[in-house]
């Protein structure tokens, strides 16, 4: 039974690493729990691989607990999926796309096939590990070390800063309300008050203003 070795690694975090040993007639799906039992990542979440160029464009996918759009396109489910069968190159190279409601990129390369496996090992298993892997926090992601921010911005803590959300100004705009027409209908008030206050009598004439003094 031939082992393949696969190379893991984050699109955004260069310094974590994996190496997989895997035998081929075992699923996506197990690849996919592997990768995450080194990770610490829950495992039941929707995610795809992707048989890639060596530029790594998306091709084919092969998908887990997949939406229902996919499942009407009939994809290739991960636990239906042997490793073999998507294998036409020594350096085959998979996009691995990890959680869609909050993604992790990964580049999956085929680096290494063993023409036998290993006696007493079970597959698939770890055989090199680089880095931490970044950590799921809250709504977002952050490394392995503590994200430093920098004082300049803590005024934003301390006054409860929230962001603008795109969803809700889609919505002023979809209400007709438009932001930069706010702000001329602003400065026209302003100017209305302005003339009120410097106009006492009803009989005022603003050509008078043009007329010379002398």
């Amino acid at each position: 039974m031939a082992i393949y070795r696969f190379r893991v690694s984050f699109e955004d975090y260069d310094d974590v690493e994996r190496d997989i040993d895997i035998k081929s007639n075992q699923t996506f799906e197990d690849l996919h729990r592997a990768i995450h039992g080194s990770t610490g990542y829950k495992v039941e979440v929707s995610s795809s691989f992707y048989v890639s160029n060596d530029q790594w464009i998306k091709n084919e996918e092969i998908a887990f607990l997949p939406n229902q759009r996919k499942i009407n396109n009939e994809v290739a489910l991960m636990e239906n999926s042997k490793l073999s069968s998507f294998i036409d190159d020594p350096h085959q190279k998979f996009y691995y796309i990890y959680n869609f409601e909050r993604p992790f990129d990964f580049h999956v390369e085929l680096i290494k096939i063993m023409l036998n496996e290993e006696s007493g090992k079970s597959y698939p298993q770890i055989s090199r590990t680089l880095g931490e892997a970044p950590k799921i926090a809250g709504s977002g992601i952050i490394s392995a070390a503590e994200a430093v921010v920098s004082d300049d911005f803590d005024f934003l803590n301390e006054e409860d800063f929230q962001p603008e959300d795109p969803e809700d100004l889609e919505q002023m705009t979809d209400i007709g309300i438009n932001t930069d027409q706010q702000l001329v209908n602003v400065d026209d008030e302003e100017k209305d008050e302005f003339m009120d206050e410097f106009s006492d009598n009803e009989g005022y004439d603003p050509d008078d203003l043009q007329k010379d003094d002398y």
